[in-house]
């Protein structure tokens, strides 16, 4: 007789990515809601009702896959960003970095005030300046949409993002660092680390579209070539125990400047891209604890709350300065709400060397969930406010 606990064990995933795609599908065509909102409230119930079913660890081929989707996305998204446009309207990126640091700073005095550690205060604010690359595509893409609301949320995620990603690789550093009390030698590691994740992704966008011209098969092999070139970049950055998140955006981005076609019919890399992106988010909130997320959801409200207003603030201030109505720079901000996808990963890459730390960020656990199903519905609403999304006008 076979047991029950053994094939609930090797079926948990596939099951539970099957049954997230098919409730992502039914809801949004009921009440056109993002299907990634879906996918992880779903995946969240099914991880609590089954925790065994759907444990991973950080070297599981489910956490791998999970990082090649996230690289993929990355890429993709790195793709879309133009920094000729930056230099062009620099107050963009001024925007973006007085944003990062407002919301950094709001968050590290509320945590400090409540008592939190000053290093896990640190934490909890660095992986607040972020905006979740995956979720914002996922829901542009969804939408089709387009328009300088739309831009402006891809370009003001990708300088947060980075941002967030030193400064969180910075206190990490420093907690590894801490015997020694060496902040240069945390800041100096950290910077290093993204260097060469930086120059591991150009050096990705410099082979791949030499080789596709020297193919002379662009149109076809584009896309095969590219999701190859992130499989191997995630996998190089695991080995070198750099940065995937900056390595993948920077291939995305060299690729972009190499005046490579990238057709809106590989948008999200076909059909093996869809599956990856319903396991990443079903991954995302599968480590999520319900007890931790009932011990933290009170200060996670008013963390979120004063993310939220922060952000929609600072964009909304650099609005006119910009060439955009205060309207449409209040959109901007609410479309920043989406975080869970980018922290859960960044998280997950803090366990190779030992450091767990979901389990002393209880708020953190709290607003993940709450942003993973509440997050892409603003910024849904967002670019539909900002009539930035035809798909919406046409029903």
């Amino acid at each position: 007789m076979p047991d029950i606990q053994v094939i609930l064990a090797d079926l948990g995933w596939p099951l539970a990515i099957a049954l997230a795609w098919l409730s992502g599908e039914f809801v949004h065509r009921w009440t056109r809601l993002p299907r990634i909102s879906v996918y992880g409230l779903v995946g969240f119930l099914l991880a609590q009702a089954f925790p065994e079913a759907l444990s991973s660890g950080a070297s599981s081929n489910v956490t791998i896959l999970a990082n090649m989707a996230f690289g993929l996305i990355l890429f993709e998204f790195g793709y879309r960003i133009n920094l000729h446009w930056l230099r062009i309207n620099p107050w963009i990126a001024v925007s973006g970095l007085v944003e990062s640091a407002a919301t950094f700073g709001v968050v590290y005095l509320i945590a400090h005030l409540t008592g939190m550690p000053p290093l896990t205060s640190l934490l909890l604010a660095s992986l607040a300046m972020s905006t979740s690359p995956a979720g914002v595509l996922r829901v542009i893409n969804e939408e089709n949409s387009s328009g300088q609301v739309t831009e402006r949320v891809l370009h003001l995620v990708a300088i947060n993002s980075v941002i967030a990603v030193f400064v969180f690789k910075v206190v990490v550093g420093f907690w590894v660092f801490q015997t020694s009390g060496s902040l240069t030698q945390a800041v100096s590691h950290s910077g290093i680390e993204l260097l060469v994740s930086a120059a591991m992704g150009a050096v990705m966008g410099f082979i791949v579209p030499a080789l596709l011209r020297r193919l002379g098969a662009l149109a076809q092999d584009g896309t095969i070539a590219f999701a190859l070139g992130v499989i191997l970049l995630v996998a190089a950055s695991r080995a070198f125990d750099v940065s995937p998140v900056l390595a993948t955006l920077t291939f995305g981005l060299a690729a972009r400047h190499k005046r490579v076609a990238f057709s809106r019919t590989e948008r999200n890399f076909g059909g093996i891209g869809e599956l990856l992106t319903v396991l990443l988010f079903v991954f995302a909130v599968s480590t999520l604890e319900w007890e931790r997320v009932v011990d933290g959801a009170g200060l996670a409200a008013v963390l979120l709350l004063a993310r939220f207003l922060v952000k929609t603030t600072s964009v909304a201030a650099f609005a006119h300065v910009s060439g955009i109505s205060w309207r449409k720079g209040v959109l901007t901000g609410i479309a920043l709400s989406p975080m869970s996808v980018f922290v859960t990963l960044l998280l997950e890459q803090t366990k190779y060397m030992g450091i767990v730390l979901v389990d002393e960020l209880a708020a953190l656990t709290a607003m993940t969930l709450l942003l993973e199903v509440v997050g892409p519905v603003l910024t849904q609403r967002a670019l539909i406010w900002a009539k930035e999304s035809p798909t919406q006008e046409e029903k």
